[in-house]
């Protein structure tokens, strides 16, 4: 939808980081109480769609329907390049397990709590989310639900006031999913300073003492943060004239900022997965073995779809148009640079401390 990309959508969008921001620095105890109740806010309407969208579905067909929809119409899977980009949009839906490590340097015995909270956590969201596409296939056609969204479904079982009822739910969601992440956003820098690692660590693993909260550390991660939103705003959403066609503001340059970066966390598990099985010999065959190299394969798999959908895809779609189009590696050179400046701090302190 257009309108979810305009200037002014931005400008929201960055209104809202700044008062999860603040939010988070002033008071973070409300912070974690509004994380908590946006949750329990997020699951009413999942429960609801799942149990009576399903027993609808059933009673009246729809939901048998949907589900043999694509068996006969492959073709109409296979638009927007199918799997490898809906693999890509998956990933970014269920990342945020991975910002709930931010926090372990807060928590009491993180190595046997955090793990555990993860694995249990991330079971609760599968499941939840396959029964409420289970419901919501119950509530509307396939063809009517890309066309108009989940919204129709919960208007179709619960009448119009379910409709809005919905739309208050998402935004109550989103906000819910703004204020985790940016949990994670003012922790990240701390983290890292708190075990003596990064740029500066001494002034970012500071705790200011009337809040009991990592100040600098926040600060820093709303100004990256709302560097990215500008980007995201830049490859995306405006385009100036070029040669008579509009063109996003970075050129070769553009790429998909909300995907890529997740994918690459994949890339740069491997190595440790890898190291993992080297140094610890005293696991078992299964914890030392099995599961690393499972989680490899998965990783691999993870690259690959993310190389498919914004490499692959583009560059023949754009050569098949006379033009030339790689996202994936344009943004690599980016990340590239970046990690390049990481290292030299790096390189930086070991050569100080020496």
């Amino acid at each position: 939808n257009s309108s979810l990309n305009s200037p002014e959508c931005i400008t929201l969008a960055l209104f809202y980081l700044i008062l999860a921001y603040f939010v988070n620095t002033i008071a973070p105890k409300i912070a974690g109480k509004f994380q908590i109740s946006s949750t329990i806010v997020k699951l009413i309407p999942i429960c609801f769609i799942a149990i009576v969208g399903t027993v609808i579905g059933l009673v009246n067909g729809t939901l048998v329907s949907n589900f043999e929809y694509f068996t006969e119409h492959p073709s109409v899977a296979g638009e927007n390049t199918g799997l490898f980009p809906a693999i890509c949009s998956t990933i970014f839906a269920y990342e945020g397990w991975i910002c709930a490590t931010s926090i372990n340097a807060e928590l009491d015995n993180p190595k046997k709590n955090l793990p555990i909270a993860l694995v249990i956590g991330s079971i609760i969201v599968v499941v939840a989310y396959v029964i409420y596409y289970i419901g919501v296939a119950g509530g509307a056609k396939n063809i009517v639900l890309m066309e108009e969204g989940a919204t129709t479904a919960f208007s179709n079982v619960f009448g119009k006031v379910g409709g809005v009822f919905l739309n208050i739910c998402i935004v109550i969601s989103c906000l819910g999913t703004l204020n985790g992440l940016m949990v994670a956003e003012t922790r990240g820098m701390y983290a890292i300073a708190v075990r003596n690692e990064g740029p500066n660590p001494e002034m970012y693993s500071q705790i200011d003492k009337s809040t009991n909260m990592t100040t600098n550390s926040a600060i820093w991660g709303l100004f990256v943060s709302a560097l990215w939103l500008i980007y995201f705003y830049g490859a995306n959403v405006i385009a100036i004239p070029v040669d008579g066609a509009k063109e996003p503001w970075f050129g070769l340059f553009n790429f998909d900022s909300s995907e890529l970066p997740i994918v690459t966390v994949y890339a740069m598990y491997i190595p440790m997965f890898i190291s993992w099985i080297k140094k610890e010999k005293d696991l078992s065959t299964f914890k030392r073995f099995v599961l690393p190299i499972i989680s490899i394969v998965a990783c691999l798999f993870m690259v690959f779809a993310a190389i498919y959908a914004h490499g692959i895809t583009p560059f023949m779609v754009a050569k098949e148009n006379g033009k030339f189009s790689l996202p994936v590696l344009f943004y690599l050179i980016v990340f590239g640079v970046i990690m390049g400046i990481g290292a030299i701090f790096d390189l930086r302190k070991k050569s100080l401390n020496k």
